[in-house]
């Protein structure tokens, strides 16, 4: 079993391990949640599901992972350039989560917005993660 835990710190370790995506945030801009005072931009991780697609169950086998990507800057090319280097370093990625197998990501849903009620860009990133057992 890959608690959610496990996967998010392994998600988050391939992230700060990406040069492009942290010279975008200025080094620190990875957070599990967000402070009052965080520099923009940066990027925040979201609800994390794990559930059974056909039964509904829970299941820590198959999990959806959201990240959340936060700009001031005036337009949507931050944002998204951004969002392009979390997809370039995720989508198809397999990680070895625990000691059960490999995890494999997959896309499952991107948005980019600006939000007019907080004044910042938002990007949303879902991924879909799979775990396999070991054979």
């Amino acid at each position: 079993m890959t608690a959610p835990g496990d996967l998010q710190q392994a998600l988050f370790l391939r992230l700060k391990s990406d040069a492009s995506l942290a010279a975008l945030l200025g080094g620190a801009g990875l957070l599990e949640r967000a402070t009052d005072n965080a520099a923009f931009p940066y990027v925040t991780s979201g609800l994390t599901s794990a559930f059974d697609w056909d039964t509904g169950a829970e299941n820590n086998d198959d999990q959806l992972i959201t990240f959340h990507v936060w700009s001031k800057a005036h337009g949507e090319a931050e944002t998204r350039a951004i969002m392009d280097a979390i997809k370039a370093r995720l989508a198809g990625a397999v990680l070895v989560v625990g000691s059960r197998g490999q995890t494999r990501l997959s896309l499952e849903f991107t948005e980019a917005r600006y939000d007019e009620e907080l004044l910042v860009h938002h990007g949303l990133l879902r991924f879909r993660a799979l775990t396999q057992e070991n054979a």
